[in-house]
């Protein structure tokens, strides 16, 4: 953004200052051309009022003007005939028969080029003498411009230096601004890395910059905070839960316990025992669940940065566990950034849900080193689902018809662990019947 920036003010100043440049530099040459003119055509005016009287001073005056300026000065009659002369110059040079025939028809004189500092050629004045209809004869004089090129050139290098001047006031005004408009951007930026990195309550300075980005600084500095304290009321809150929900459970398990000497085996302590079984299983659900929500709170607001799982080792442990068909890449280990703990969780629940509702699934791991993610699939051959019940299955307390056992919070709580940690998990039906699980996490970053 600072580059883009930079370019845009960087291509307005060097607009800008052209703009003001040519035109100067164009104005210099022609003030200086204008001078060049005017003074040369008075002096051949000069040399015509002469022509008409003395002509040694005509001579005598135009050997004193080429021994100063080293322009040379011809006076001819309407014969052309050479009635004075000083210079190297002649009535026979074709670059003064233009200008001496428009003058003994008394012609105005062709406009003088604007002279430039690459200008070598000379320049030839003409002046009929005379009055009128009366033109006795021409004086020529073909000046040089030189020296009135030097003077444009002159000129030009202030002018020049003056643009290059303001070129550079204006790229130490860009960077002022764009280093102004985005430094807080800059800040702001460093808060969000500050975040991602762990660190709670991260805040900016946000004293510098425009109001409309000092404001903007302001809230996310209110967001930051809002974010940790959010985290640490989630975590406080599951801690209390946990303490107060399990006691009271615990301890009427234990009645329970008690109960069963007195009543024996009835249908009503059998029912209330099941109730209590599910209380305990609901609330280790809603525990869970918190856990990771929790869990995506504190990923959000910048925790730490998870631990390594290694993928193959928890598949093989997990499968053992609930004897299941498990296939592991043998090789490389598959590197997670997960925790071994959530790996372990999500794949219990979909091991879980494939041994209740589909007879025991098939667990399969592979890695996708160029997206940087690896997977494990769970598939069973049971009812599976419809499509319909597929966009439901990971929502809490769900529960389909084919699944009517449960507290429909384990692929609601196995979606939650796997958003929290950068990954995905998808259900898809399989032909002709069954149920695939996929869990995606993300690779460990090469090093």
């Amino acid at each position: 953004m600072r580059r883009r920036l930079l370019i845009v003010l960087l291509l307005f100043s060097a607009t800008a200052v052209t703009a003001f440049a040519l035109p100067l530099l164009e104005s210099t040459a022609a003030e200086r051309t204008q001078r060049f003119t005017i003074s040369r055509t008075a002096d051949v005016d000069r040399f015509a009022a002469l022509a008409t009287g003395d002509r040694e001073a005509l001579t005598a005056e135009i050997t004193a003007y080429t021994a100063l300026y080293d322009e040379p000065v011809l006076v001819i009659d309407v014969q052309r005939q050479v009635v004075a002369r000083s210079g190297d110059v002649s009535p026979d040079d074709p670059a003064l028969a233009a200008a001496v025939d428009a003058a003994l028809r008394n012609q105005p004189a062709a406009a003088v080029p604007t002279v430039r500092p690459w200008t070598s050629g000379p320049v030839v004045f003409a002046r009929p003498v005379g009055t009128g209809t009366s033109v006795a004869g021409v004086v020529v004089l073909r000046a040089s411009t030189g020296r009135a090129a030097s003077d444009v050139t002159v000129g030009w290098v202030w002018v020049l230096a003056g643009a290059l001047a303001a070129a550079l006031g204006c790229v130490l005004l860009a960077l002022v601004v764009s280093r102004w408009l985005l430094r807080p951007l800059a800040e702001l930026e460093g808060g969000v890395r500050a975040v991602a990195a762990g660190q709670q309550r991260a805040h900016v300075p946000g004293s510098s910059g425009p109001k409309e980005l000092r404001a903007l600084s302001e809230s996310f500095n209110r967001m930051s905070d809002a974010v940790s304290e959010a985290a640490d009321q989630q975590r406080r809150l599951i801690a209390d839960t946990s303490h107060q929900l399990r006691n009271p459970l615990a301890a009427l398990r234990l009645r329970m316990d008690v109960l069963s000497a007195q009543v024996g085996p009835d249908g009503t302590y059998r029912a209330a025992v099941a109730e209590v079984e599910r209380l305990e299983s609901l609330l280790d659900g809603l525990l869970a669940l918190a856990t990771a929500e929790s869990t995506a709170t504190e990923a959000a607001a910048g925790g730490r940065e998870p631990a390594l799982a290694d993928l193959g080792a928890v598949v093989s442990d997990r499968a053992d566990f609930w004897s299941a068909e498990a296939e592991v890449p043998s090789g490389l280990a598959i590197l997670v950034r997960c925790p071994e703990s959530d790996v372990a969780q999500v794949l219990d629940v979909l091991l879980d849900n494939a041994t209740k509702y589909g007879g025991g699934g098939r667990v399969t791991t592979g890695a996708d080193r160029s997206g940087g993610t690896a997977w494990l699939e769970v598939v069973d051959h049971g009812p599976g689902l419809s499509q319909e019940d597929l966009a439901h299955a990971t929502t809490r307390f769900w529960r389909g018809d084919t699944t009517p056992r449960g507290t429909g919070l384990g692929l609601a709580i196995a979606d939650r662990v796997a958003t929290a940690r950068g990954g995905a998990l998808e259900l898809s039906a399989v032909t002709p019947h069954g149920l695939r699980a996929r869990l995606t996490l993300p690779l460990e970053p090469p090093l």
